[in-house]
């Protein structure tokens, strides 16, 4: 039987789910034309496909979040909620193409980093959004690159969290991080990966206890927001973009570099990093050398999804940013 990290996140998140989001979320998949009163508006987008957006907290500095994936939603992100609206910032999440709650195509030519560029630029204007702090996590952060350095004028600021410059280093360093797991345990994934099993349920446990729950988040449990945004993940978008899972890259994504088109970036940047991050914490550091004018954080104690791990600190450093460039 073919189990996927979706499965295995589902079983344990499913009785929570309920509890964690309120009914207003819920009423979220009613699609009107414009905001409704929870915030949300669907954007339809120039190939006719619809994503989900939602406003939270009024201002006049409007923060465009970029979550991770590729294939994931919002909700691992829903933490952003509890600081920047309270801080009069007025944020936005929204669900990439094929993620959340937006539309799920299945055609595979709509997985490419250009088309959702393209994407996130459709979104900024559908929203009537000028100027924005653009704020991305991992594959989020790749986006923003790409973003800042086409559309550099609509972007006030750009947080860079938690992602390499290139998917080589981060290929090489997630293979670093499976050398210091237990020698059992890597001669068990690679005979699994020899007969064609990484998605057998042993191989994805071994996945999860010795690199998610380590080096992705350090939370124990994780955070139900997170749970349910994993057990959710778009397979399709994953494997087509990554591969079948993090340490076997054979995706569209592979080949892309962005180190030589760092200093380009003029736009004022804060990276952020984590000492426990499947990211290299020395090539997180290096891209803030290289962006002229970057400011650099590095969390001690976090892992790659530091904002639940390492809260106190990633959002003393990320609003100290933000307040800097306030409208």
């Amino acid at each position: 039987m073919r189990v996927s990290r979706r499965d295995m996140l589902e079983a344990m998140t499913m009785t929570l789910v309920s509890a964690f989001y309120p009914a207003s979320f819920a009423r979220a998949a009613v699609q009107p034309s414009d905001e409704n009163l929870d915030g949300v508006r669907w954007v339809r987008l120039s190939n006719g496909y619809k994503v989900w957006t939602r406003r939270l907290g009024r201002g006049s500095t409007r923060v465009l979040i970029l979550n991770g994936g590729p294939g994931l939603s919002h909700e691992y992100m829903q933490c952003f909620a509890d600081f920047l609206p309270a801080a009069g910032y007025e944020m936005y999440f929204y669900d990439q193409l094929g993620c959340g709650q937006s539309d799920k195509p299945r055609d595979k030519g709509l997985w490419t980093l250009q088309r959702y560029v393209s994407e996130v630029e459709e979104v900024r204007s559908s929203l009537g959004l000028d100027q924005v702090i653009l704020v991305t996590h991992s594959w989020g952060a790749m986006l923003g690159i790409e973003y800042v350095l086409r559309y550099p004028e609509n972007v006030r600021a750009f947080v860079l969290s938690d992602m390499s410059a290139s998917y080589a280093d981060f290929a090489r360093y997630v293979h670093v991080l499976r050398t210091r797991m237990p020698d059992k345990v890597q001669a068990r994934m690679s005979a699994l990966e020899r007969k064609g099993k990484t998605d057998a349920n042993e191989y994805q446990h071994l996945v999860m206890q010795y690199l998610y729950h380590v080096y992705i988040c350090r939370s124990n449990p994780w955070p139900v927001s997170v749970q349910h945004c994993f057990a959710g993940v778009n397979e399709q978008i994953y494997s087509t973009m990554q591969g079948p899972n993090e340490f076997v890259v054979t995706g569209n994504l592979k080949e892309w570099d962005r180190w030589a088109s760092l200093p380009r970036i003029s736009t004022p940047t804060l990276v952020m990093g984590a000492r426990y991050d499947e990211m290299d914490p020395a090539s997180e550091q290096r891209e803030a050398f290289a962006i002229p004018h970057a400011e650099f954080f590095m969390s001690e104690t976090g892992s790659h999804l530091a904002m639940w791990d390492d809260q106190q600190a990633y959002f003393g450093a990320l609003m100290k940013f933000l307040d800097k460039h306030r409208v």
